[in-house]
């Protein structure tokens, strides 16, 4: 990835998709691009491809919000239910009103109008966010070891699988 000051570092970012009841990873993916606009589509194939079925439900923070994205979903997993933040939580929003260019991302910020779209979305801090914790602060994974994209994402896929493992074992002993 490019860096701020020039040239290029070994760079990943991690995308994953968490189970709701159980809390475990149930996709995990790593691209070497920064942003994370484009990477629904892709964690939502591994989902499917992994479990059997489409999400449900999908809890997205405002840096997956794309009109063209959330397009291609709704034509795609019609069955899943889209609840992707259009800015940061607790700031004002100019709100889009082109519902012709956008029509998307305006039906998303009247759901965000909503009562039960807020407290959906608010599920995303105790489902999505701890698994990334628990990868960084009780398995000491902060950094790739490998180069080359598909060492790390072979090694991200290992953490993981670490992960759910240590989660499995701690619901069967409660």
């Amino acid at each position: 990835m490019k860096r701020a000051g020039g040239g290029f570092d070994f760079q990943y970012n991690a995308q994953t998709a968490v189970d709701e009841t159980a809390h475990i990873i149930v996709a995990a993916e790593v691209v070497n691009t920064s942003s994370d606009v484009q990477q629904l589509p892709m964690v939502l194939n591994a989902v499917k491809a992994h479990t059997g079925a489409q999400a449900a439900q999908v809890l997205a923070d405002a840096g997956y919000r794309s009109e063209a994205v959330m397009a291609e979903l709704a034509a795609t997993q019609g069955a899943t239910e889209l609840v992707i933040a259009l800015g940061r939580e607790g700031k004002e929003l100019v709100k889009p009103r082109d519902e012709k260019r956008y029509p998307h991302t305006v039906a998303m910020a009247a759901k965000f109008d909503t009562a039960q779209g807020k407290l959906d979305y608010r599920k995303r801090k105790w489902i999505a966010e701890p698994p990334n914790g628990w990868i960084k602060n009780v398995l000491g994974f902060r950094q790739f070891s490998m180069r080359g994209l598909k060492k790390a994402q072979a090694e991200f896929k290992l953490v993981c699988l670490a992960l759910n493992l240590r989660r499995m074992g701690a619901m069967q002993m409660g």
